[in-house]
């Protein structure tokens, strides 16, 4: 098996008010593309949970206090050599101060015997 990895999932949770916002900036980026679509995207309704402390600027909630969030976890597919400017422009258009963003490296089906 000769394995490359050319193609990562970029998946992040965000306040549904939010989501459009931020899946434009990523496609725009040049995130969402597979094969002759573009703008190509999952997201999943969720409950977000996070304490912010006291040297946090929460966009949601107070410091010290759990809150409990309805998102949407958004996933698109991004080329390895754009990641960077796609995870950018992901910050800009991203209310959280801290968003949590999963990188998950794929697998292309000629990897495979």
């Amino acid at each position: 098996m000769n394995i490359n990895v050319n193609k990562v999932k970029i998946v992040v949770t965000i306040p549904i008010s939010n989501v459009n916002e931020v899946r434009n900036a990523m496609c725009e980026a040049g995130a969402g593309i597979i094969g002759n679509y573009t703008n190509c995207s999952m997201s999943t309704k969720c409950i977000g949970t996070f304490k912010p402390n006291e040297k946090a600027n929460p966009y949601i909630g107070e410091n010290n206090k759990m809150e409990f969030v309805e998102e949407e976890k958004l996933e698109v597919v991004c080329d390895v050599n754009n990641v960077k400017n796609v995870i950018a422009k992901l910050r800009e258009a991203h209310p959280y101060e801290e968003p949590g963003i999963d990188i998950i490296p794929l697998l292309d089906e000629e990897s495979f015997n």
